[in-house]
């Protein structure tokens, strides 16, 4: 008589129906653990247990947004610039000449925060490994961030950790860091804000997709061995909030390794090259649980899995351990009987170590209407029974309470034209130089002077200018230009306007270094989908991005959901990170935001009116927050990204910079900085209002006096408002208006700008 396993199989789960099973403690609600049991027709095992608990979790599944996220295909504009949309691990976008890019954003917020260094550096390498699934070459990387006080115990601690570890897994891959966001708040003490973007290259024909088809193919799992690290970790950690008992049984966070990575993007590139691969799927969260259910739904439906093939560096892992470990730097391909021999040399060639841990089978039509099925081993007994599409694509669907806060009409009424304005130039001044110097406007290069910013040597344009820009090819002028913007305080105030004005701001920051804005990426950051006010603030704003991107012809290619950011019951401001991806014919006539030289033009482009709602002034000088944000025109901000594009292409502009946190006041003190050169302007009656609003769908921009008329006829072409301001030269920023005169030298601009972050961080 054989000794019965001392694990649990099926067998073992239809014998014992009434065995308790820690469902809760990994997440799942009640009559969520009563649908797996009526789909199975028994309860589940422990390890069909923790794929369900994993591609159910609000990280996998999007089950909470996945009604709200449905707008942006329905609202999607006619465009044929996209050749895959959501679904897949990275949307991708024809840039012409016969190449594409894939490009995506995610969120690496709470592992970021349990364990700085190594949440942000495998956020990074997730990212990386979701365009390269797309059959991509990985070429640069950006990030948004978002942090407590920069004063704060807890901001000195996360930081330097999360800096670290975006610079040292980009680093180490090569791969240059061309731009991104900071920005701090109190919300975010105790929650930062970690979200990765990775933009790829690749030809229309190389594309790859999520897929397993063909029964009889091998299932071959590569790169690093599986060890206990990540278990859960981003799946069920990104799935609750922060409170002190969440923190007592928070899952270790996973461990990266960029050389590992550097060397499984060389070899997947090499077996894309060699066509020895059918589908492919990298391993992040829910590791192998959510890669064989994902190939097998996309595939024919059915797989065999044997668990013990699965390479361990600890040998005690259960096969529920094995199946939700987020060890990093892992993939695994659908390759054809006859390319196996190839495909396993091509990773012994790069060191990669490779194991054929199942195969793709068919499935009878009563399989077929279940689901398919995906069947896994474990010395020798059968562990996993399941149908793969029930966990990958048919996971539960809610319908969240929506309320709107009871707060939000006061928040609205609580209008920043009652603070107190400055009195005379003094005061002016003054004000001007702290929010210049206020943490999130200030010079970040404490930041991003730790990042490789021309590495692989295509950079184009990078860190501190409006976009990063690179060439796509080493023998090509053409580029792509990408932006990433956010502003809690106005989706807080409107979070369908807020999101708007987030779009608007990456649009024109894209337009402004004479790129066309062709597509969207988002990674949308809230507090728990539990709360019914967070809910309507969600719905908002997905509703306002989707508006916002059919009206400019801009679809949504993918990106992320990121729910329970919040410490206890205190969530975040909502914060939608907006990407866009502009496409530019001749990287040659790319701008930037730096004024060129002595004798150039200033101008004003678009129109300002007195809006400080939600803006730089209100909080930096008064720590206010209320009002309404400034307006959104979609119309404007089309006619004036065709000025700066058509501006661009040319040669008419010298430079641009569009106006968003702190007005034109920190626009013009940026362009004198990065151009080492000064400036006089006219700021006209209202001194205040011309420095400090924030009306969107601006830009301040600088030209030669000979281009000044032909800038002028093409603002008119396009109905965009535009006035001479003043010119540039002398070594400081000067500022007339009709009361008086503000003068400022570039020494004294660049000690407050340049100075917040290093007497902080480095304590000087």
């Amino acid at each position: 008589m054989s000794e019965e396993p001392r694990f649990d199989t099926v067998a073992k789960a239809a014998a014992t129906p009434d065995l308790p099973q820690p469902y809760a403690e990994l997440g799942m609600k009640d009559d969520e653990y009563a649908r797996v049991r009526e789909i199975l027709g028994r309860r589940p095992t422990s390890a069909e247990l923790a794929i369900y608990s994993v591609m159910w979790s609000e990280h996998c599944s999007y089950k909470s947004s996945k009604i709200h996220l449905r707008q942006f295909g329905e609202k999607a504009p006619e465009t044929d610039v996209l050749l895959v949309g959501m679904g897949e691990n990275a949307g991708v976008v024809d840039v012409g000449d016969g190449y594409a890019v894939t490009f995506k954003i995610e969120s690496h917020n709470h592992p970021s925060y349990v364990e700085p260094h190594q949440g942000a550096a495998t956020g990074v390498g997730g990212i990386v490994r979701d365009i390269l699934t797309m059959g991509a070459r990985p070429v640069a990387v950006m990030d948004a961030l978002r942090f407590g006080p920069l004063d704060a115990p807890d901001t000195r601690r996360v930081l330097p950790g999360v800096v670290s570890g975006i610079s040292f897994y980009g680093n180490c891959l090569g791969l240059p860091n061309i731009g991104g966001e900071i920005g701090f708040d109190a919300g975010y003490s105790g929650n930062p804000l970690v979200n990765a973007l990775c933009v790829g290259v690749l030809k229309h024909g190389d594309i790859k997709l999520a897929q397993a088809p063909g029964p009889g193919n091998h299932v071959v799992l590569f790169g690093a061995t599986t060890g206990p690290d990540g278990i859960g970790g981003a799946s069920v950690l990104a799935s609750a909030s922060f409170d002190d008992e969440s923190q007592a049984k928070r899952p270790s966070v996973q461990v990266g390794d960029p050389f590992m990575e550097k060397l499984l993007i060389e070899c997947s590139l090499e077996l894309f090259a060699k066509d020895l691969v059918v589908g492919i799927q990298d391993l992040g969260a829910a590791g192998v649980s959510c890669a064989t259910t994902e190939l097998a739904a996309g595939g024919t439906g059915g797989m065999r899995i044997d668990l013990d093939r699965v390479p361990l560096r600890d040998p005690r892992l259960t096969p529920e351990e094995i199946l939700m470990s987020e060890s990093q730097e892992r993939m695994m391909a659908i390759v054809e009987p006859d390319k196996l021999d190839e495909f396993l040399a091509v990773c012994a060639k790069w060191d990669i170590l490779a194991s054929v841990i199942g195969e793709v089978t068919d499935v009878t039509p009563e399989e077929e209407a279940r689901g398919g099925r995906l069947v896994m081993t474990w010395r020798g007994e059968t562990v996993v029974d399941i149908p793969p599409r029930t966990a990958a694509d048919e996971g539960p669907v809610y319908h969240r309470p929506i309320q709107r806060p009871a707060d939000q009409d006061a928040l609205l009424a609580d209008d920043p034209a009652a603070l107190p304005r400055p009195e005379g130039d003094e005061q002016l001044r003054d004000q001007l130089l702290r929010v210049l110097a206020a943490p999130g406007i200030c010079d970040p290069s404490w930041v991003t002077d730790q990042y490789d910013r021309y590495v692989l040597g295509n950079t184009v344009l990078a860190t501190p200018h409006d976009g990063g820009m690179i060439r796509i090819t080493d023998d090509s002028d053409r580029g792509v230009a990408l932006s990433t913007d956010g502003n809690g305080r106005y989706t807080r105030l409107d979070p369908y306007s807020g999101t708007q004005l987030a779009y608007a701001e990456a649009y024109r920051n894209v337009a402004a270094t004479g790129a066309r804005p062709i597509a969207v990426t988002n990674c949308l950051n809230f507090g728990s989908p539990e709360d019914p006010g967070v809910m309507w603030q969600f719905a908002e704003s997905t509703r306002g991005l989707a508006d916002a991107c059919q009206a400019l012809g801009t679809p949504v290619t993918g990106g992320n959901v990121s729910f329970y950011n919040q410490t206890g019951s205190t969530a975040i401001n909502p914060t939608p990170v907006i990407g866009v991806l502009g496409v530019i014919e001749d990287v040659h006539k790319r701008l930037t935001s730096a004024f060129g030289s002595e004798g150039e033009v200033v101008l004003l482009l678009g129109e300002t009116r007195p809006e400080l709602g939600g803006s730089a002034w209100a909080d930096v000088v008064h720590g206010h927050l209320g009002g309404r944000p400034p307006r959104v025109d979609l119309d404007a901000e089309a006619a004036l990204a065709r000025v700066l594009v058509d501006g661009a292409a040319a040669g008419t502009l010298a430079s641009a910079h569009d106006l968003s946190d702190g007005g034109l006041g920190v626009a013009l003190a940026e362009s004198c900085l990065r151009g080492g050169v000064g400036c006089e302007v006219d700021l006209g009656e209202d001194a205040f209002t011309a420095l400090f609003s924030e009306s969107a769908a601006r830009a301040v921009v600088s030209v030669r006096p000979e281009q000044e008329a032909a800038l002028v006829d093409l603002c008119a072409e396009h109905g965009v408002p535009v006035a001479r301001i003043g010119t540039v030269g002398g070594t400081a920023l000067t500022l007339n208006h009709s009361g008086g005169r503000i003068s400022i030298e570039l020494t004294e601009l660049r000690t407050a700008y340049e100075s917040t972050l290093p007497a902080v961080l480095d304590g000087r």
